[in-house]
């Protein structure tokens, strides 16, 4: 995730430019993965909470913020965001943070409407997920208005793994923020960093 150029010249960059000010905020890190951007919210003066579906991925996130001395700035939490987040209270966070993880996630209207449940008034939810024309045109889908699961295969951890995802049309990705109840002020198309 570091040097991976989707993630760290493409992805976190364009994140990184659309995060308002957290200092002194409670940030949901939702999906943290090895905690690139868990590091990154701490190191702006968030209080965090990192979580993701994956205990190998909580342990790496973990061990990245003892290596730069904030362990103590986040707490971490074993959280499957296709249930219920009844662990946490109405209104409790300012920010709810998603790099890349809900395009595993196919019922996008229940998560989201547990988000706005749990974000403040005034919060913000900031996500990215798949492009719906690179996703079709990669998966060459023959039902491009429906959420639709596919598979790749990820080569980069030494044994080829085969990744279940959801492609979905872009209707598919507006349409469950503004169900929920939230409001869409900013769509970014990130390019690629020099």
């Amino acid at each position: 995730i570091d040097t991976k150029p989707h993630n760290a010249y493409y992805d976190r960059p364009a994140m990184l430019s659309l995060l308002p000010d957290i200092a002194g905020k409670r940030v949901l890190d939702a999906g943290c993965g090895p905690g690139a951007y868990t590091q990154e919210l701490v190191a702006r003066g968030a209080s965090v909470v990192a979580c993701d579906a994956s205990e190998r991925m909580l342990e790496l996130a973990a061990e990245r913020l003892k290596r730069i001395g904030s362990p103590e700035t986040a707490e971490f939490r074993l959280l499957d965001l296709t249930q219920p987040l009844a662990m946490f209270q109405g209104e409790e966070f300012d920010v709810i943070h998603a790099a890349l993880c809900l395009d595993y996630i196919a019922d996008w209207q229940s998560l989201f409407l547990e988000f706005h449940r749990i974000l403040k008034p005034d919060g913000v939810f900031l996500f990215s997920c798949g492009h719906p024309a690179f996703d079709a045109d990669y998966f060459e889908t023959k039902a491009y208005f429906s959420v639709e699961r596919v598979e790749c295969t990820w080569t980069g951890f030494g044994k080829q793994v085969l990744m279940p995802s959801y492609r979905r049309s872009l209707e598919e990705i507006l349409s469950p923020v503004l169900e929920a109840g939230l409001r869409v002020e900013a769509v970014h198309e990130p390019r690629p960093t020099e």
